[in-house]
């Protein structure tokens, strides 16, 4: 049984390949740390270095930066082998793991800037590993399992061939193939299944999709994403508009969110914030359709701007047409007593109760959408306050940090 008491002293290795805040993996990852610290664990985080990153008492060990959208093709193929090996990862968590003794390593996003040859040196010293699955990287060569804008699962008992075959990297032949060569690796050396003790999925959805492509199901545990919701002040008024926020690109199903507004009969408005490669497109669409009166694009937001925008919103949109995993955003958005009108793919149906704090459409069905949006623009303010109540509600009981740390807790005992 695990007692608050037997952790005073372990030494946590948290690995991630980026050490600023950059997306989903990095908030999750800050506030794991902030969690253990609080519980007088000791963090010892092992990254990439940049001008970007937190204060590190390990930083001296973090591998030199490495931004392949940023190199010409002769950098690009002389990265491509760090990929599948890390020479220089494989020393630097090595000489870590020599000067500073390690209970147990939590994994995050480690492929590719870091690669798999960090778990090694970890084995060889017998520590514990557990891997929060933040995206399909271990069964897909590409990460998202989404091709040419559709979802894609032809990889499938290791026929890893068809990324390349249909360019599934960023329509990249080179980014392809280094991706295809590092899948099939890493599948003949078995190596998830011999270094990784443990995989930790947010939804219960990836845990079900690795175990269909042949993982074990008793290395998977799911334990849903979390925050600490006294970071979050609720606000069930709101000003007159939906809100998008995510990555503007293809998988998270902006156009098909521009396509419903076309449709919708009521007079609505949507802030979208964020940016990404359909940046220009967008705001090309919203001209061209007559959408400038619908759509206002905000940009990249944080912090208190960012909280500003969530809280005045009548509703939060996520529109996704990939296999979302435990979207953060869905959860900070009930923190602030929010409904999500979100796809019913991956992990997101998992986190919604249709009616109760959320309403769930079929991905790409932007008639579905855009009726549901005009239903819920219809909705009074004791409705909205209704639901909203809801929805944090859920986050209260089930996606914050003292329900999470009590389940991680138990699993790093069951390994020490």
């Amino acid at each position: 049984m695990f007692l608050k008491g037997d952790f005073n002293t372990l030494n946590v290795l948290t690995v991630n390949k980026f050490y600023y805040l950059k997306g989903g993996s990095e908030t999750y990852l800050f506030a794991l740390e902030e969690e253990l610290k609080k519980r007088n664990f000791k963090v010892f985080p092992f990254a990439m270095k940049d001008d970007k990153n937190k204060e590190a008492l390990t930083s001296e060990y973090f591998v030199e930066n490495v931004d392949y959208q940023q190199a010409n093709l002769k950098k690009k193929i002389d990265l491509s082998l760090k990929i599948i090996f890390s020479k220089e990862a494989y020393k630097n968590i090595d000489s870590l793991l020599n000067q500073y003794k390690i209970d147990i390593a939590h994994l995050n996003i480690f492929q590719h800037q870091l690669s798999p040859s960090i778990l090694r040196p970890l084995k060889k010293k017998n520590i514990p590993v557990i891997y929060t699955v933040h995206d399909l990287k271990v069964l897909c060569p590409n990460y998202k399992m989404l091709s040419q804008g559709e979802v894609c699962e032809k990889c499938k008992g290791g026929k890893y061939y068809n990324s390349l075959l249909n360019k599934c990297t960023k329509n990249s032949t080179l980014g392809s193939a280094v991706n295809m060569v590092e899948a099939y690796v890493h599948s003949f050396l078995k190596t998830y299944d011999k270094y990784i003790d443990l995989f930790i999925t947010p939804s219960s959805f990836y845990r079900e999709k690795m175990i269909e492509w042949g993982f074990p199901e008793d290395k998977i545990v799911h334990i849903p994403n979390f925050i600490n919701p006294d970071d979050f002040l609720p606000s069930y008024t709101h000003e007159d508009y939906f809100l998008y926020l995510g990555r503007l690109s293809e998988e998270k199903g902006i156009m098909t969110l521009l396509k419903a507004l076309k449709e919708t009969k009521t007079n609505v408005k949507v802030k979208i914030v964020g940016t990404g490669p359909l940046e220009d497109e967008i705001a090309s669409f919203i001209i061209n359709n007559g959408l400038s009166s619908k759509a206002e694009l905000l940009g990249f937001q944080t912090g208190e701007a960012l909280s500003k925008v969530i809280k005045n919103s009548k509703a939060v949109i996520m529109p996704s047409e990939w296999y979302e995993n435990g979207p953060l955003s869905l959860i900070e958005s009930f923190a602030y007593g929010k409904l999500v009108i979100g796809s019913n793919i991956g992990g997101i149906p998992e986190h919604i109760d249709e009616g109760e704090n959320g309403f769930l459409f079929n991905p790409k069905d932007y008639f579905q959408l855009a009726k549901i949006i005009d239903e819920v623009n219809e909705f009074d303010d004791v409705e909205l306050e209704k639901i909203g109540h809801k929805a944090r509600r859920k986050v209260e009981t089930i996606y914050n940090n003292e329900y999470y740390m009590n389940k991680l807790l138990e699993i790093y005992n069951n390994f020490i």
